[in-house]
């Protein structure tokens, strides 16, 4: 008896399935975006002097491991920190800030442009408790540039930025930019984070 030969399986489509399920699984599968803080870096400079800071322009801010809050080495609850953080940047210590409004304390900061946010935190941090942080922390700048462009200018510094971002404001976007920078440079944000 002769050997029968086996049939051969026509594999000449397979391809184009595995293509097609290829392209299936490339469309429909979503790829996980990290988000972080957005944080804009200081240009890098090249002066080899170093830069004295007076320990009473920097305002300490510590997150230990608990999520309990140390500022100025005291025990402070976080609803506190924003009004402790605008009372050491208004405060106008050196009396060279016609328009801070604080104490005028000469053992707390200078002047807004000197003064420092120190913030550092451990590993044990939780991420919630640091964001929440990091929030009342910038809340307080724009708190202190809100009032400042309302003294100004009239209007609020977060409207004066929705107005600059929004392509059918009918103003003068240049002036409008050079008013948002002088406010900023009335109450520059330094925060640093420590290691």
């Amino acid at each position: 008896m002769a050997k029968r030969a086996a049939p051969e399986v026509n594999a000449g489509s397979m391809a184009d399935i595995a293509f097609l399920l290829l392209i299936f699984f490339l469309v429909t599968t979503t790829i996980e975006v990290d988000s972080g803080i957005n944080r804009k870096l200081p240009p890098m400079e090249e002066s080899e002097e170093d830069v004295v800071i007076k320990q009473k322009n920097i305002f300490t801010v510590l997150l230990n491991g608990k999520d309990q809050l140390l500022v100025e080495d005291d025990l402070m609850e976080l609803e506190d920190l924003r009004a402790a953080a605008i009372e050491f940047l208004d405060n106008g210590g050196d009396k060279s800030c016609s328009y801070c409004n604080g104490e005028k304390d000469p053992s707390s900061s200078d002047n807004p442009d000197k003064a420092i946010i120190s913030l550092k935190n451990e590993r044990e941090t939780t991420y919630k408790q640091y964001i929440a942080v990091q929030n009342e922390l910038v809340a307080a700048y724009n708190e202190l540039r809100n009032k400042r462009a309302q003294d100004q200018y009239g209007q609020s510094f977060t409207e004066m930025q929705a107005n600059y971002k929004d392509v059918n404001w009918p103003g003068n976007k240049d002036k409008l930019k050079e008013k948002i920078d002088q406010i900023k440079a009335d109450y520059p944000q330094k925060l640093s984070e420590v290691q």
